[in-house]
């Protein structure tokens, strides 16, 4: 029985590391889409989480509903916006 020469011999770990370096590889950032970006709007709020004092947070909601906007204006004024 001969043995045929003309095939590679196949190395199963070369193999494995070859399939791990394709699916790995980092494009590069050029040849990469950019991604669209994101329309800015004009006076568009941001959710936040703040901690604040609790006698804070009480002295701006006892006049009822709006009390983040309240807090969001005397913000705006302590940074002179």
């Amino acid at each position: 029985m001969a043995i045929d020469r003309t095939r590679r011999p196949s190395d199963p770990r070369q193999a494995a590391e070859a399939a791990f370096r394709a699916v790995t590889r980092k494009t590069p950032e050029a040849a990469a889409p950019a991604a669209p970006k994101a329309a800015i709007v004009p006076g568009v709020r941001e959710t936040v989480s703040l901690r604040i004092d609790k006698a804070v947070l009480e002295h701006f909601q006892k006049d009822g509903p709006g009390w983040q906007d309240r807090i969001n204006a005397a913000l705006k004024a302590a940074a002179g916006l």
